[in-house]
C-alpha cells in the first residue's frame, strides 16, 4: 500500500507539510482546490502550482480529492453538459500534471454529515458523532447554522456557495428517486470516464456518510451491491471506488472484508478509520485501533495485504488530541497515530508472509542495509 495524508492548503489547514513530512511512511499528499466552486474548470496554473509545492516538500500529488460533482448534474438538469465539459477539461489538465487518481462522490446537496463535530469520548478526546435521531428530526438548515459557527475553516462537502442555495435545492430534489440518481450518474460515467482513460486517471467514487438516506434524499452507493453496480455501470478499470472503511462501517451489517476481496482490482483508493456503532444506530469515530470500534480494522489491513494491494491509502477522519485546535476530523496528532497503526499492521504481515515463505527466515535479515560494518565504526 501507498501511504497519502490529506491536506488542505497553507491557510485552511492547521497542519504543515513539514509536519506531515516527519509522519513515516507517508510519501503523497491528497489535495485539491477547495475555493473553486463545484461545475468550475479548474485553472492550470493552480494545479501546477500545487504540483510544484508538493514535490518541494518531497511528496508527489497523485491523488485529488475531490472534484466535486455540480448538483446539476446529479439532477439531470440540461445545463449538466456544460458542467460534465468543465469537469473533462479539469480531468485532462491534472493528467497532464501526472495525477493519477480522482476520488469523488455522488451524494445529494450535503457530503458527510455529523450532528456534533466535538463529542466527548471516555479519554477526554473528541470525534466527529452522529446521533441518528436528532437527524430524522432536525431542520437542515439549523443543522448548517450548526456547522457554520462550530467550525472556522471551510468544510469540504460543505461549501457555503452550495449551502446558500439549499431551500432551491431541496425543492429540486424533491421528486428525484434513488432511480433517477442511478440514471444521472451512469449519464456522468458515459462521458467523463473515456476522459478519465486518455488522462491516465482512475475515478473512485467515495460511499455515501452515512450510507443511508438523509433528510429524504436519495443515496445510491450504500452497500456491497451498490458498489457492484456503480462498477457495471461502466466496465472499466478508470471506473473504481474509494472504499472507505468508515462510511461503510457505519452500517455493521457490511462485510467490508468482502468488498475488498470482490472489488479488489477496482480500488485505487481506500480511506481505512474506525467507527463505534450504538445498538440505536448513533455512531463515533475512534481511534484507528480495532478493539477501540465496530470496524475490524486488522481483519480489513489483512484483506488488502492479502490481495495484493498496492494502491493508495490513508487514515481518515482522526480524534481531536491534546487540545489541538484543528478542522474537525482532520488534525495531526491522531491521524499519524493510526498511520503508525495501520503499518504496524501491514509491517507484521509482511515479515509474517516471508517467515511462512522461507522458514530460515530471521528478522536480522531485514535489517542488514541499515547495520554498519564493524569496522565502519571504529
Amino acid at each position: 500500500m501507498r501511504m497519502v495524508f490529506r491536506w488542505f492548503g497553507e491557510g485552511n489547514d492547521t497542519v504543515t507539510l513539514e509536519q506531515i513530512r516527519q509522519i513515516p511512511g507517508v510519501e503523497g499528499i491528497v489535495w485539491a482546490l477547495h475555493d473553486i466552486p463545484a461545475g468550475e474548470e479548474w485553472p492550470l496554473e493552480r494545479i501546477v502550482a500545487f504540483r510544484e509545492q508538493a514535490v518541494q516538500a518531497g511528496f508527489h500529488h497523485e491523488v485529488v480529492e475531490s472534484v466535486n460533482v455540480h448538483e446539476d448534474i446529479k439532477l439531470g438538469r440540461p445545463t449538466r453538459d456544460q458542467y460534465i465539459s468543465n469537469y473533462i477539461r479539469t480531468l485532462e489538465k491534472l493528467g497532464q500534471n501526472d495525477v493519477k487518481v480522482v476520488c469523488y462522490n455522488f451524494m445529494p446537496i450535503f457530503d458527510w454529515l455529523r450532528t456534533d463535530l466535538h463529542k466527548e469520548l471516555e479519554d477526554g478526546s473528541t470525534a466527529l458523532f452522529f446521533e441518528k435521531s436528532r437527524i430524522e428530526g432536525i431542520d437542515p438548515f439549523e443543522l448548517v447554522r450548526r456547522i457554520n459557527e462550530n467550525s472556522s475553516l471551510t468544510m469540504p462537502g460543505w461549501e457555503p456557495e452550495r449551502l446558500e442555495h439549499l431551500t432551491a435545492l431541496f425543492e429540486a430534489y424533491a421528486h428525484v428517486t434513488e432511480e433517477d440518481l442511478w440514471e444521472n450518474l451512469a449519464y456522468f460515467l458515459e462521458a467523463v470516464i473515456p476522459a478519465a482513460e486518455r488522462s491516465g486517471i482512475r475515478m473512485a467514487i467515495h460511499p455515501d456518510d452515512p450510507p443511508w438516506s438523509v433528510f429524504g434524499l436519495p443515496r445510491i452507493i450504500t452497500s456491497q451491491a451498490h458498489l457492484r453496480r456503480l462498477l457495471a455501470l461502466y466496465d472499466s478499470p478508470a471506473n473504481g471506488i474509494t472504499l472507505c472503511s468508515g462510511s461503510l462501517g457505519a452500517n455493521p451489517n457490511h462485510d467490508i472484508i468482502s468488498m475488498i476481496h470482490e472489488f479488489k482490482d477496482r480500488i485505487p483508493f481506500a480511506h481505512i478509520r474506525n467507527v463505534r456503532v450504538s445498538a440505536n444506530g448513533d455512531f463515533i469515530e475512534t481511534s484507528h485501533r480495532t478493539q477501540d470500534g465496530t470496524v475490524h480494522i486488522a481483519g480489513i489491513v489483512q484483506a488488502y495485504h492479502d490481495v495484493g494491494f498496492t494502491g493508495y491509502v490513508r487514515p481518515d477522519h482522526g480524534r481531536h488530541l491534546w487540545g489541538e485546535q484543528c478542522r474537525p476530523g482532520y488534525g495531526l496528532y491522531d491521524r499519524a497515530l493510526g498511520i503508525m497503526y495501520l503499518w504496524g499492521l501491514w509491517d507484521a504481515l509482511t515479515q509474517s508472509r516471508a517467515q511462512h515463505n522461507n522458514p530460515t527466515y530471521h528478522v536480522e535479515s531485514t535489517l542488514t542495509e541499515f547495520v554498519h560494518p564493524k569496522e565502519s565504526i571504529l
